[in-house]
């Protein structure tokens, strides 16, 4: 079973992005676009894990005590680097709390046998993928310089930054992934409050 923590997007937002997208789609015609009902803000990706460990998982995530973070969408930019970039992505401006509810999550996983992340916590929304490639923000061998993206770069620098909005959510939730060929299908397994 493929596990995943994350945020919901309340649907203002996600509109705001659709409408976004629909705008801009047309200048990266080679990269693989997420589906608007497809967002979320990832936590922490878990993985793999076997059908057993959910309820630990749950168990976990349920002694977690964090406040609610407030979160503003706005700006954009390219993993790992605008010139080699694989992955487009909106930006977003967090209370500290947010880090804290990330840090706090990845803090209870190791005791469940799942690593904690090599890299700091950086809240982004993934809007698109490059063509064959990783969607892994950091460097890999294989970057070079490539062209996927370079329309919507040069119409984008025309354009003011984006806005599209802020949130502060009550819950998180524990997900899981199922992929397919039209795309990967979310199901909420659990959901756990915020103070």
């Amino acid at each position: 079973m493929r596990l995943f923590i994350a945020l919901d997007i309340p649907d203002a937002i996600r509109d705001r992005i659709a409408r976004f997208v629909e705008g801009v789609s047309g200048f990266a015609l080679d990269a693989r676009w997420v589906k608007p009902e497809s967002l979320h803000l990832t936590l922490k990706f878990i993985g793999e894990q076997p059908d057993s460990a959910v309820d630990q998982v749950k168990q976990a995530l349920s002694t977690i005590e964090s406040s609610t973070p407030e979160i503003h969408f706005r700006g954009y930019g390219f993993f790992p680097t605008a010139k080699s970039a694989r992955v487009f992505w909106i930006g977003m401006e967090a209370s500290a709390q947010l880090a804290a509810l990330a840090e706090a999550i990845d803090d209870k996983m190791p005791a469940l046998g799942i690593p904690k992340e090599d890299r700091a916590f950086s809240p982004h929304l993934t809007l698109a993928r490059g063509a064959g490639g990783s969607g892994l923000p950091r460097r890999n061998k294989a970057d070079a310089p490539n062209r996927t993206f370079q329309r919507l770069q040069e119409k984008l620098a025309a354009l003011s930054t984006p806005e599209f909005g802020a949130m502060t959510p009550r819950s998180f939730f524990l997900y899981q992934s199922q992929l397919s060929p039209k795309g990967s299908k979310y199901t909420k397994l659990a959901a756990f409050d915020l103070k």
